[in-house]
């Protein structure tokens, strides 16, 4: 049975988005960490909020918006096993939250985020990459220029506009999102990193 406290960070009334229903159960089986829980609350949230916004400032931008948000809410789970990774720097919970999502049924198209969200700049990532990439950074505050860029550099591609336009208009969405940082911040440490 998992614990209270990986239950109340996935359903506390914290102003941010539950996950997916298959995704708690996940979390539940594996009894998970609460404060993983709790992370990918925060950043399934704000990749919530970035494709929201994204299609208001962008209509008809091609977008796997699902996958998106099943790679926010999933993006970490390695760190169910290498908890040291929760409070610390690594990447073996890249490769290990892949496998782990496929040996529970999960479909490569959206478990491929858990292995890719921590690079942004191989041959083949995709849009929908950089988004749970950008998600995972701007949570809490982070602005990384050269993920932005690559944003910017698929809307032009794909909306026709200005890149200056495009870029002013992330900016500014990026700016919003990352205005909520310190209180998903201390919505996470509110968990600990022990079941």
């Amino acid at each position: 049975m998992a614990s209270s406290a990986l239950d109340r960070a996935l359903r506390d009334e914290a102003g941010l988005r539950r996950l997916p229903e298959d995704v708690e159960g996940l979390l539940h089986r594996l009894d998970a960490p609460p404060r993983l829980g709790a992370h990918l609350r925060a950043v399934h949230d704000v990749a919530c909020r970035l494709l929201d916004s994204l299609g208001e400032r962008f209509p008809g931008v091609d977008v796997d918006q699902e996958a998106v948000r099943y790679g926010a809410a999933t993006h970490d789970v390695g760190k169910a096993y290498v908890t040291e990774e929760l409070s610390g720097p690594g990447s073996e919970h890249e490769p290990r939250g892949h496998r782990l999502l496929l040996d529970h049924g999960v479909d490569e198209r959206l478990a491929r985020f858990a292995g890719t969200h921590g690079t942004w700049d191989g041959p083949d990532v995709t849009f929908e990459d950089l988004l749970v990439s950008l998600a995972d950074k701007v949570w809490k505050g982070k602005r990384v220029p050269d993920l932005e860029q690559r944003v910017v550099d698929h809307l032009v591609s794909t909306a026709g506009r200005e890149p200056w336009e495009v870029f002013m208009a992330l900016d500014d969405l990026l700016t919003e999102l990352a205005a909520g940082a310190d209180r998903r911040l201390a919505f996470q440490s509110a968990y600990p990193i022990t079941s």
